[in-house]
């Protein structure tokens, strides 16, 4: 029996991307405009702040093979070492506007999707280990949770403003995204696709954003189980532990209050007795020391 459990009561404007850092064993998670890193440390159950950007928004981020952290922020990609201060920024693209989800591949690559401004859509960057940059994606209204398959030869990208969830022919040898093919299209008014996940029996789960839920989706597409949370707003999710058999699942409070938005908006959860598990996600290799 699955069991949902609040371990952080933070009242996070947009709660998102947790990560889990195998050598720290600590679960890192983020409140996007606030610049604002946490990490929850599942033996103690305590969750503090770890880093603060000073202002600018922090979207997604990787752990690097070194087990620094890979920081996305306004167009800017810094380097973080845990228990220091200061970042140093190691790249950039021309974008004017933050860094959303980004994830990293088997060869140590990043992918990092961008919000839409005021003039174009988002666009979906690769990032190389030799620190190049190009867009591989354009006109993505709100680029999101990516993923991988177990053979890494499928790559995962959610639109969340599409309400679909693509799935490409990925060739990890090159870095290159071919066929593209919708794999889930939620229907209007049952919320918004936003971060997701691959676990180990090759299941999709995607955070539900105004839907209160994450929907775990067969290799097929079809939805075959539901966690629900207190919250309208669950924005990501990923498996954390040791032996990735616990799931974190973040929310966000946005611009409302908990009456509107549920009474465990903006607050981090842990979901376990869950029938599988999740792999370890793959680390950079950008910025590496």
């Amino acid at each position: 029996m699955v069991r949902t459990d609040r371990v952080a009561d933070e009242t996070a404007h947009t709660g998102e991307g947790p990560l889990w850092h195998p050598a720290e064993r600590l679960l890192y998670w983020v409140d996007i405009p606030a610049g604002r890193l946490y990490q929850y440390d599942p033996e103690s159950g305590s969750n503090e702040i770890a880093y603060e950007t000073g202002g600018d928004p922090l979207g997604g981020y990787t752990v690097e093979a070194d087990g620094a952290l890979l920081l996305f922020t306004h167009g800017a990609i810094e380097r973080w070492v845990p228990g220091t201060s200061e970042a140093k920024q190691v790249a950039s693209v021309d974008a004017d506007t933050r860094f959303n989800d980004v994830i990293a591949d088997p060869e140590g690559r990043v992918f990092a999707g961008t919000m839409p401004g005021d003039e174009r859509l988002g666009d979906l960057y690769r990032i190389d280990a030799d620190g190049s940059v190009r867009v591989v994606e354009t006109g993505l209204d709100i680029p999101n949770g990516m993923g991988f398959s177990g053979d890494a030869t499928t790559f995962y990208l959610t639109e969340s403003e599409a309400r679909r969830i693509y799935a490409y022919d990925y060739d990890y040898a090159t870095g290159e995204l071919t066929n593209r093919r919708t794999f889930v299209e939620t229907p209007p008014g049952d919320g918004v696709p936003d971060g997701m996940t691959v676990d180990a029996d090759d299941h999709v789960w995607s955070a539900r954003w105004d839907g209160g839920r994450a929907v775990r989706y067969d290799p097929t597409g079809q939805s075959v189980a539901e966690i629900s949370l207190p919250a309208r707003k669950v924005a990501s999710l990923t498996f954390a532990g040791p032996s990735r058999d616990v799931m974190y699942l973040t929310t966000a409070l946005s611009d409302s209050n908990r009456s509107i938005e549920g009474d465990g908006a903006g607050a981090l959860f842990r979901a376990t007795g869950l029938a599988t598990g999740g792999r370890s996600e793959f680390r950079s290799r950008i910025a590496v020391e």
